[in-house]
C-alpha cells in the first residue's frame, strides 16, 4: 500500500501532465480530474491539501505599513463617528415612543379612574 495520500496522488499527477504536455496547469487540472472523475475545482482542492501535506505551502504575513495602519484608525475613526448618529437616532427613536406612551396614558387616566371609581362604589354598596 502507498504512503501517499490521495491528494498527493492528484498532485503530482498534474505536475506530471503540466511536464509532459506542456500545457497550462489550470488545462492539466481538467485532464486529471476527468480521469479521477472529479471536478477542477475539487482537484484544485486536493492539490493545495497535498501541498499542505508536503510542507510546500507558507503562511503569509502581512507587513504592517505606517500608512496602513493610519488608514486602519481613520477607518475605525469614522465607524465610530457613524455610530454615535445612529445612537442619537435609536435615542429619539425611544422618546418619540415614550412620549407617545405618556400621552395615551395621559389622555385615558381620567376614565380609568373612573370607571375604578364606579367599582369601588358599587362594591361598598
Amino acid at each position: 500500500m502507498s504512503d501517499k495520500s490521495k491528494s498527493q496522488e492528484i498532485y503530482e499527477r498534474v505536475e506530471a501532465v503540466v511536464k509532459e504536455q506542456g500545457i497550462p496547469k489550470k488545462d492539466a487540472q481538467v485532464i486529471v480530474g476527468k480521469e479521477f472523475g472529479m471536478k477542477p475545482s475539487s482537484i484544485r482542492g486536493a492539490e493545495y491539501q497535498a501541498r499542505k501535506e508536503l510542507g510546500l505551502t507558507r503562511s503569509r504575513v502581512q507587513e504592517t505599513t505606517p500608512d496602513d495602519a493610519v488608514a486602519s484608525a481613520i477607518v475605525t475613526l469614522e465607524r465610530a463617528r457613524d455610530a454615535i448618529d445612529d445612537e442619537v437616532d435609536a435615542a429619539k427613536d425611544r422618546v418619540d415612543e415614550a412620549k407617545a406612551e405618556y400621552d395615551a396614558l395621559k389622555d385615558s387616566a381620567a376614565n380609568r379612574k373612573a370607571e375604578i371609581e364606579s367599582k369601588i362604589e358599587a362594591l361598598k354598596a
